[in-house]
């Protein structure tokens, strides 16, 4: 453990622990000093972090019996909770092996990624405050800012009505509304919106050559970002560094939106 890390002596539940940006995000919160709740729907093999800071739950989001019980882990584990990274997600394509239509698809999606979230934020939010106040980053993505017609773009799933930017662009709206009614209660609420990330959720247009490298030419920087790009933007938020900072959308995509 890091005793003078930015997040020293901090607290950290990170939903979607298991892989991608959740993982990174974990490595990173123990690195800078936090100790760390790590969640996830599957199991969570703590092995390979190799300190006693950090434990794991298993947790589906989209289920409020399951997330309350999270959060009652988190504290008698470790007694508080200051920083929440709501990690949890899901794209229509990998939605797809838990559904075989697309209002389930729509459903599936929209349940992880912003009911997810809400749920989460709503059992931890008395927790963080009680704490003292933190800080919450939700995990959104550049689809909450730009929209894209889902099935006419062969680098983007042919899935027809996508609902994976209108559950960003939700997370969007709830981090703003969410900051608002925290702002004077000790909690900052920000989302980290990443541009095309190296994780599993993109691993299907990666292992095609051309699509990969339609994909690398959609961002200015010509290149995919890193899970740990992101987690550190989300150590940015979660820091005192961002101590002024809340209702925010802190975009990572390698100039994506800014063109």
């Amino acid at each position: 453990m890091n005793n003078q890390g930015k997040l020293s002596g901090k607290i950290a539940l990170i939903t979607g622990a298991n892989s991608g940006i959740g993982k990174a995000c974990v490595k990173k919160f123990l690195d800078d000093g936090a100790k760390v709740l790590a969640s996830d729907i599957t199991q969570i093999d703590l092995a390979e972090y190799d300190t006693d800071q950090v434990t794991s739950f298993k947790c589906d989001v989209t289920k409020s019996s399951e997330v309350e019980s999270m959060i009652t882990f988190a504290l008698s584990t470790f007694g508080g909770i200051n920083i929440l990274v709501n990690s949890a997600g899901v794209s229509s394509r990998n939605a797809l092996a838990d559904a075989s239509n697309p209002e389930e698809i729509w459903d599936r999606v929209i349940d992880i990624n912003l009911k997810g979230t809400y749920l989460a934020s709503w059992y931890a939010v008395p927790e963080i405050e009680r704490s003292g106040g933190g800080s919450i980053i939700n995990l959104a993505s550049i689809m909450g800012h730009v929209g894209y017609p889902s099935g006419l773009n062969e680098v983007r799933p042919k899935l027809g009505f996508d609902a994976y930017p209108p559950s960003k662009g939700g997370v969007v709206q709830f981090t703003k509304s969410l900051a608002i009614e925290l702002a004077t209660r000790g909690i900052r609420v920000n989302c980290v919106c990443p541009g095309y990330i190296e994780t599993n959720l993109t691993k299907n247009l990666r292992d095609n050559p051309e699509t990969y490298n339609k994909l690398i030419n959609l961002h200015p920087m010509k290149r995919l970002g890193k899970a740990s790009e992101i987690a550190d933007a989300a150590l940015f938020l979660a820091s005192d560094d961002a101590s002024f900072i809340t209702g925010s959308s802190l975009l990572v995509d390698g100039g994506y939106t800014a063109q």
